[in-house]
Protein backbone atom coordinates (compact mmCIF):
# COMPACT_ATOMS: atom_id res chain seq x y z
CA UNK A 1 0.00 0.00 0.00
CA UNK A 2 1.56 3.58 -0.54
CA UNK A 3 2.50 5.82 0.76
CA UNK A 4 5.04 3.05 2.32
CA UNK A 5 7.46 5.80 4.02
CA UNK A 6 5.05 5.74 7.17
CA UNK A 7 3.98 2.09 8.96
CA UNK A 8 0.34 2.59 9.90
CA UNK A 9 -0.52 2.62 13.54
CA UNK A 10 -3.13 3.42 14.92
CA UNK A 11 -3.42 5.76 17.99
CA UNK A 12 -4.59 3.43 20.81
CA UNK A 13 -1.69 0.69 19.48
CA UNK A 14 1.35 2.49 20.43
CA UNK A 15 3.36 2.79 23.47
CA UNK A 16 2.61 5.58 25.79
CA UNK A 17 4.00 8.93 24.96
CA UNK A 18 4.90 11.63 28.14
CA UNK A 19 6.34 14.83 27.55
CA UNK A 20 8.73 16.40 30.04
CA UNK A 21 7.37 17.28 33.38
CA UNK A 22 3.83 14.48 32.66
CA UNK A 23 2.55 17.48 30.66
CA UNK A 24 0.19 16.06 28.39
CA UNK A 25 0.04 18.36 24.94
CA UNK A 26 3.70 19.49 23.71
CA UNK A 27 2.51 22.71 21.95
CA UNK A 28 4.52 24.32 19.43
CA UNK A 29 4.06 27.96 17.97
CA UNK A 30 5.19 28.76 14.07
CA UNK A 31 5.30 31.89 12.44
CA UNK A 32 6.03 31.80 8.77
CA UNK A 33 8.06 34.23 8.26
CA UNK A 34 8.31 34.21 4.25
CA UNK A 35 9.99 35.67 1.32
CA UNK A 36 7.99 35.75 -1.74
CA UNK A 37 10.02 37.23 -4.89
CA UNK A 38 8.50 40.31 -6.91
CA UNK A 39 9.44 38.35 -10.49
CA UNK A 40 10.10 34.60 -9.25
CA UNK A 41 13.19 33.46 -11.22
CA UNK A 42 11.90 30.03 -11.34
CA UNK A 43 8.37 29.01 -11.14
CA UNK A 44 8.15 25.43 -11.96
CA UNK A 45 5.06 23.54 -11.86
CA UNK A 46 2.96 26.62 -10.54
CA UNK A 47 2.78 30.05 -10.83
CA UNK A 48 3.31 31.82 -7.37
CA UNK A 49 1.02 34.81 -8.37
CA UNK A 50 -1.62 33.77 -10.06
CA UNK A 51 -2.93 37.14 -11.53
CA UNK A 52 -1.46 38.13 -14.39
CA UNK A 53 0.25 39.84 -16.37
CA UNK A 54 3.46 40.32 -13.82
CA UNK A 55 3.82 41.84 -11.60
CA UNK A 56 1.12 41.20 -9.53
CA UNK A 57 1.20 43.82 -6.65
CA UNK A 58 -1.44 43.48 -4.73
CA UNK A 59 0.06 39.72 -4.25
CA UNK A 60 3.35 40.60 -3.43
CA UNK A 61 2.46 43.58 -1.23
CA UNK A 62 0.18 41.69 0.72
CA UNK A 63 3.11 39.11 1.63
CA UNK A 64 5.26 41.98 2.16
CA UNK A 65 2.75 43.78 4.82
CA UNK A 66 3.67 40.40 7.02
CA UNK A 67 7.57 41.77 7.05
CA UNK A 68 7.40 45.00 7.41
CA UNK A 69 4.63 45.40 10.39
CA UNK A 70 2.82 41.56 10.74
CA UNK A 71 5.98 40.35 11.89
CA UNK A 72 6.86 42.96 14.96
CA UNK A 73 3.42 43.03 15.76
CA UNK A 74 3.72 39.00 16.24
CA UNK A 75 7.12 39.10 17.99
CA UNK A 76 5.69 41.81 20.37
CA UNK A 77 2.65 39.06 21.31
CA UNK A 78 4.95 35.95 21.65
CA UNK A 79 7.18 38.18 24.11
CA UNK A 80 4.16 39.04 26.14
CA UNK A 81 2.95 35.21 26.61
CA UNK A 82 6.77 33.91 26.86
CA UNK A 83 6.56 31.44 23.76
CA UNK A 84 9.91 30.95 22.14
CA UNK A 85 8.62 30.10 18.51
CA UNK A 86 9.93 27.23 15.76
CA UNK A 87 10.26 29.69 12.62
CA UNK A 88 9.36 28.37 9.81
CA UNK A 89 12.07 30.37 7.90
CA UNK A 90 12.62 30.67 4.37
CA UNK A 91 16.31 31.11 4.32
CA UNK A 92 16.30 33.71 1.67
CA UNK A 93 14.75 36.32 4.97
CA UNK A 94 18.55 35.45 6.54
CA UNK A 95 19.77 37.93 3.72
CA UNK A 96 17.05 40.30 2.69
CA UNK A 97 15.65 40.60 6.33
CA UNK A 98 18.63 41.14 8.60
CA UNK A 99 16.14 42.84 11.13
CA UNK A 100 14.27 39.89 11.08
CA UNK A 101 16.61 37.86 11.66
CA UNK A 102 19.06 39.39 14.33
CA UNK A 103 15.16 39.61 16.00
CA UNK A 104 14.35 35.99 15.89
CA UNK A 105 18.37 35.25 17.31
CA UNK A 106 17.62 37.62 19.91
CA UNK A 107 14.99 36.13 20.72
CA UNK A 108 17.23 32.39 20.83
CA UNK A 109 13.88 30.86 18.13
CA UNK A 110 14.52 28.13 16.85
CA UNK A 111 14.22 27.15 13.05
CA UNK A 112 12.19 24.79 10.92
CA UNK A 113 13.79 25.13 7.42
CA UNK A 114 10.83 26.37 4.74
CA UNK A 115 13.19 26.52 1.51
CA UNK A 116 14.77 29.50 0.41
CA UNK A 117 11.75 31.35 -1.28
CA UNK A 118 8.40 30.74 -0.87
CA UNK A 119 7.86 30.86 -4.65
CA UNK A 120 10.54 28.36 -5.45
CA UNK A 121 9.28 24.83 -5.46
CA UNK A 122 10.63 21.29 -5.20
CA UNK A 123 7.91 19.38 -7.05
CA UNK A 124 9.30 17.82 -10.06
CA UNK A 125 13.01 18.93 -9.21
CA UNK A 126 15.71 15.79 -10.38
CA UNK A 127 17.03 14.58 -6.85
CA UNK A 128 20.41 16.30 -7.57
CA UNK A 129 18.69 19.42 -7.79
CA UNK A 130 16.17 18.88 -4.92
CA UNK A 131 19.75 17.68 -2.80
CA UNK A 132 21.47 21.05 -3.80
CA UNK A 133 18.68 23.03 -2.55
CA UNK A 134 18.62 20.98 0.79
CA UNK A 135 22.00 21.37 1.07
CA UNK A 136 22.62 25.01 0.53
CA UNK A 137 20.09 25.44 3.27
CA UNK A 138 21.64 23.68 5.67
CA UNK A 139 25.01 25.64 4.95
CA UNK A 140 22.71 28.66 5.18
CA UNK A 141 22.03 27.94 8.78
CA UNK A 142 25.48 26.93 9.58
CA UNK A 143 27.03 30.08 8.27
CA UNK A 144 24.93 32.25 10.16
CA UNK A 145 24.33 30.63 13.38
CA UNK A 146 26.79 28.09 13.79
CA UNK A 147 24.44 25.34 13.83
CA UNK A 148 22.82 22.35 12.29
CA UNK A 149 19.56 22.43 10.55
CA UNK A 150 17.48 20.25 12.73
CA UNK A 151 13.71 20.39 11.14
CA UNK A 152 12.45 20.91 7.58
CA UNK A 153 9.26 21.60 6.12
CA UNK A 154 9.08 22.49 1.89
CA UNK A 155 8.59 25.68 0.56
CA UNK A 156 5.28 26.16 0.04
CA UNK A 157 4.45 22.87 1.07
CA UNK A 158 6.04 21.00 -2.14
CA UNK A 159 7.30 17.99 -1.71
CA UNK A 160 9.17 14.88 -3.70
CA UNK A 161 9.10 11.33 -4.05
CA UNK A 162 12.53 11.82 -2.93
CA UNK A 163 12.64 14.33 -0.10
CA UNK A 164 12.70 12.04 2.98
CA UNK A 165 15.99 10.38 1.82
CA UNK A 166 17.44 13.61 1.07
CA UNK A 167 16.65 15.36 4.18
CA UNK A 168 17.29 12.29 6.20
CA UNK A 169 20.89 12.12 4.09
CA UNK A 170 21.81 16.30 5.02
CA UNK A 171 21.27 15.12 8.82
CA UNK A 172 18.17 16.89 9.28
CA UNK A 173 16.50 15.14 12.33
CA UNK A 174 12.94 15.49 11.62
CA UNK A 175 10.26 16.85 8.89
CA UNK A 176 7.18 18.51 8.94
CA UNK A 177 5.73 17.75 5.85
CA UNK A 178 3.02 15.21 6.54
CA UNK A 179 0.17 16.30 8.44
CA UNK A 180 -1.02 13.15 9.45
CA UNK A 181 -0.73 13.01 13.29
CA UNK A 182 -1.14 14.41 16.51
CA UNK A 183 2.25 12.58 17.64
CA UNK A 184 5.53 12.34 16.34
CA UNK A 185 6.60 8.69 14.23
CA UNK A 186 9.56 7.35 12.34
CA UNK A 187 9.85 7.52 8.77
CA UNK A 188 11.31 4.83 6.58
CA UNK A 189 14.32 6.62 4.45
CA UNK A 190 17.37 5.01 2.39
CA UNK A 191 19.95 5.89 5.12
CA UNK A 192 20.00 6.97 8.37
CA UNK A 193 16.91 8.73 10.76
CA UNK A 194 14.28 10.59 10.31
CA UNK A 195 10.73 11.21 12.37
CA UNK A 196 8.00 13.53 11.42
CA UNK A 197 6.73 15.92 14.08
CA UNK A 198 2.97 17.36 13.10
CA UNK A 199 2.48 20.58 11.85
CA UNK A 200 -1.20 21.84 11.06
CA UNK A 201 -3.00 22.28 7.82
CA UNK A 202 -6.51 22.97 10.16
CA UNK A 203 -4.89 25.72 12.85
CA UNK A 204 -2.98 26.93 9.83
CA UNK A 205 -4.51 31.24 9.35
CA UNK A 206 -3.65 30.55 5.38
CA UNK A 207 -5.75 27.87 4.89
CA UNK A 208 -8.10 29.26 7.20
CA UNK A 209 -8.33 32.55 5.46
CA UNK A 210 -9.22 30.65 2.23
CA UNK A 211 -12.26 29.65 3.81
CA UNK A 212 -13.40 33.51 4.85
CA UNK A 213 -11.92 32.17 8.25
CA UNK A 214 -11.82 35.13 10.35
CA UNK A 215 -9.80 36.39 13.45
CA UNK A 216 -12.36 35.46 15.87
CA UNK A 217 -13.50 31.82 14.53
CA UNK A 218 -9.84 31.14 14.17
CA UNK A 219 -9.23 31.93 17.97
CA UNK A 220 -12.49 29.76 18.59
CA UNK A 221 -10.41 26.62 16.49
CA UNK A 222 -7.34 26.91 18.63
CA UNK A 223 -9.27 26.74 21.81
CA UNK A 224 -11.69 23.86 20.55
CA UNK A 225 -8.37 21.93 18.94
CA UNK A 226 -6.70 22.54 22.18
CA UNK A 227 -9.36 21.38 24.55
CA UNK A 228 -9.49 17.94 22.69
CA UNK A 229 -5.80 17.60 22.81
CA UNK A 230 -5.50 18.13 26.09
CA UNK A 231 -8.33 16.00 27.58
CA UNK A 232 -6.33 12.59 25.13
CA UNK A 233 -3.13 13.59 26.61
CA UNK A 234 -4.17 12.34 29.85
CA UNK A 235 -4.43 9.11 28.11
CA UNK A 236 -0.66 9.54 25.99
CA UNK A 237 1.21 12.86 24.93
CA UNK A 238 -0.12 14.72 21.78
CA UNK A 239 1.29 17.27 19.18
CA UNK A 240 -0.41 20.93 18.97
CA UNK A 241 0.87 23.22 16.09
CA UNK A 242 -0.46 26.30 15.87
CA UNK A 243 0.64 27.45 12.08
CA UNK A 244 0.67 31.23 11.71
CA UNK A 245 1.84 34.01 9.37
CA UNK A 246 2.32 37.70 9.60
CA UNK A 247 0.86 38.73 6.85
CA UNK A 248 -2.32 37.75 8.37
CA UNK A 249 -2.35 37.09 11.97
CA UNK A 250 -0.13 40.43 12.24
CA UNK A 251 -2.70 42.39 11.14
CA UNK A 252 -4.35 44.72 13.42
CA UNK A 253 -7.94 43.17 13.42
CA UNK A 254 -6.89 39.65 13.91
CA UNK A 255 -3.75 39.68 16.39
CA UNK A 256 -6.20 40.50 19.33
CA UNK A 257 -8.16 37.21 18.68
CA UNK A 258 -4.45 35.55 18.79
CA UNK A 259 -3.81 36.96 22.14
CA UNK A 260 -6.54 35.58 23.54
CA UNK A 261 -6.24 31.82 22.51
CA UNK A 262 -2.31 31.84 23.54
CA UNK A 263 -4.08 33.29 26.81
CA UNK A 264 -6.23 30.56 27.55
CA UNK A 265 -3.68 28.28 26.36
CA UNK A 266 -1.47 29.66 29.36
CA UNK A 267 -3.71 29.33 32.02
CA UNK A 268 -3.33 25.28 32.02
CA UNK A 269 -0.09 24.56 33.89
CA UNK A 270 0.22 21.09 32.06
CA UNK A 271 1.38 21.77 28.73
CA UNK A 272 4.86 22.02 27.23
CA UNK A 273 5.51 25.11 25.49
CA UNK A 274 8.46 23.54 23.28
CA UNK A 275 10.05 23.97 20.25
CA UNK A 276 10.07 21.77 17.21
CA UNK A 277 13.66 20.59 17.99
CA UNK A 278 12.68 20.24 20.99
CA UNK A 279 10.13 17.98 20.64
CA UNK A 280 12.27 15.74 17.86
CA UNK A 281 15.21 15.62 21.21
CA UNK A 282 12.84 13.96 23.17
CA UNK A 283 11.21 12.14 21.48
CA UNK A 284 14.13 10.64 19.80
CA UNK A 285 15.93 9.93 23.41
CA UNK A 286 12.80 8.37 25.10
CA UNK A 287 10.05 6.76 22.50
CA UNK A 288 11.68 5.92 19.29
CA UNK A 289 13.36 2.97 19.69
CA UNK A 290 10.28 1.54 22.03
CA UNK A 291 8.15 2.70 18.85
CA UNK A 292 10.25 0.81 16.07
CA UNK A 293 10.31 -2.26 18.47
CA UNK A 294 6.57 -2.32 18.34
CA UNK A 295 6.01 -1.40 14.63
CA UNK A 296 8.56 -4.62 14.28
CA UNK A 297 6.48 -6.93 16.28
CA UNK A 298 3.55 -6.57 14.62
CA UNK A 299 4.63 -6.48 11.09
CA UNK A 300 6.39 -9.96 12.42
CA UNK A 301 2.82 -10.89 13.54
Amino acid sequence: MEPDRIPFLPIGDRPKLTWPGGARVAVWVLPNIEHYEYRPVHCNVRDPWPRSPHPDILGYGDKDYGNRIGVWRMFDLMDKHDIRCTVSLNFSVIEHYPEIFEAMEARRYDYLCHGIYNTRYLWGLPEDEERAVIQDCVETLRRATGRQLAGWFGPAASFTLNTPDLVAEAGIKYCSDWYHDDQPFPMKVRNGKLITVPYSMDINDAIEYRYHTEGEEFARMIVDHFDTVYREGAESGRVMAIALHPYLYGQPHRIRHLDRALAYIRKHSDVWWATGEEIADHYIAHHLPEVEAHIARRSAQ
